[in-house]
């Protein structure tokens, strides 16, 4: 069964889980970056997963927990690679864990990067792109988008 759409938020730098990027050329290599959170939930609400376990099914709130924990994790990364003057986190990858069986840890990591345009023909490709995303219909009660709405676009 399919995931219902909901739209991404944007961040300010380009991620991406390939190790390098069409129509872009790596100028400067930072290294490594992550970015993490560790979460749980109320006692109530892992009480109420409990007993809908029992009975299968999805369980609703927790993949929303999940799915919030990583976008939180990934505007940490963002902020890193930032910190570092980077422009795009390449090869970005997620990592999750169980600690002591009540709080969940997610963890995003890549190598920071500037990359800039290959060509005069890929950063007008790249610009038209970013113009489409950008109209695209905004959804309705996304969390977690405050701060990183402005887009990638890179620096030349």
């Amino acid at each position: 069964m399919s995931q219902p759409y909901q739209q991404q938020p944007r961040f300010p730098i380009l991620l991406s889980t390939m190790n390098d990027l069409p129509g872009y050329r790596v100028v400067r290599v930072y290294g490594e970056v992550f970015g993490l959170t560790v979460r749980s939930r109320n006692m109530f609400s892992n009480l109420g997963a409990g007993f809908k376990a029992m009975a299968g099914g999805e369980l609703k709130g927790l993949s929303k927990l999940l799915s919030d924990s990583r976008y939180e994790a990934l505007g940490r990364l963002c902020q890193e690679a930032m910190a570092f003057g980077a422009n795009a986190v390449l090869s970005m990858r997620f990592d999750c864990n169980e600690i002591a069986q009540t709080a969940s840890e997610i963890a995003a990591y890549g190598t920071a990067v500037y990359v800039v345009p290959d060509g005069t023909d890929a950063g007008a490709q790249q610009q038209a792109a970013q113009q489409q995303y950008q109209q695209q219909p905004q959804a309705q009660g996304q969390q977690g988008q405050g701060q990183f709405q402005q887009g990638f676009a890179p620096q030349q």
